[in-house]
């Protein structure tokens, strides 16, 4: 059972987790034992409410198919339990982040005095650029 939050919950079964062989250098241990991880999880036949399956459908992820099947290759631990539990992080950070609704952002007008400021240094900039010129006898 994975918790993403206080009410939603993944049940185990919806989770589709298999052994691969690690990929890259390693030596004899990783042409040897199948310590990496592939957690699959189809989102349109999970149990997740309609709200968090529409946002993680609308991400452009790419370990989202156009399926709806969110693939994670773990493989940065050398034990199968390590990379399995970072699996599972992952999948329930990327769920976690598609639901987070983003602060709406107003736009806001400068105020008289950062007004006032800005035109104060533009005119003494052109008065020390002026007294840049030739000097007139």
């Amino acid at each position: 059972m994975l918790r993403i939050s206080q009410t939603v919950e993944i049940p185990d079964h919806e989770l589709e987790i298999s052994q691969i062989r690690a990929q890259g250098a390693g030596g004899q241990n990783v042409n040897k034992v199948s310590s990496a991880v592939h957690l699959r999880f189809d989102i349109p036949s999970s149990s997740l409410p309609p709200f968090y399956k529409e946002r993680l459908m609308a991400l452009s992820d790419q370990r989202i198919s156009k399926e709806g099947v969110v693939v994670i290759k773990a493989q940065n631990h050398r034990t199968l339990e390590l990379n399995r539990e970072d699996a599972l992080e992952r999948l329930k950070d990327l769920i976690q982040e598609a639901v987070k609704i983003q602060k709406a952002r107003r736009p806001t007008k400068p105020t008289r005095a950062s007004k006032q400021r800005r035109l104060d240094r533009k005119t003494r900039k052109g008065q020390t650029k002026s007294l840049r010129g030739k000097v007139k006898l």
